[in-house]
């Protein structure tokens, strides 16, 4: 079993795998769950974080919106809060055009 397969069988995740994730610290993580209340991780006895596989998609749809678009964590926040569903719309036709794009960069190096 690969690692992607691993992953899809997980129902919970620790901050340290979200950061590596995301390729960033954990502090991030941490900063991103306050101000966002889409974010809701469960705890554990310990108070360890356990994101889930949603937790997981709305982190990919902020990173999109704040790393990716450009803007600010109060402008995620109002897109957010105002229209999540058109957010989540334009970052799924974003992450299906990388995967064409990928896909046509692998045909064109097969060509040459």
């Amino acid at each position: 079993m690969n690692e992607q397969e691993k992953n899809t069988l997980k129902v919970y995740y620790s901050i340290g795998e979200v950061a590596d994730m995301f390729q960033v610290n954990t502090s991030l993580i941490r900063f991103w769950e306050k101000e966002f209340d889409i974010i809701k991780p469960h705890k554990n006895k310990k108070g360890n974080r356990q994101f889930t596989k949603t937790d997981i998609d709305n982190f990919h749809l902020i990173y999109h919106l704040v790393k990716e678009k450009g803007m600010t964590l109060k402008g995620a926040q109002m897109q957010l809060s105002e229209n999540k569903n058109a957010a989540e719309k334009n970052f799924e036709i974003v992450k299906r055009l990388q995967v064409i794009r990928e896909e046509l960069i692998q045909i064109k190096s097969q060509l040459s």
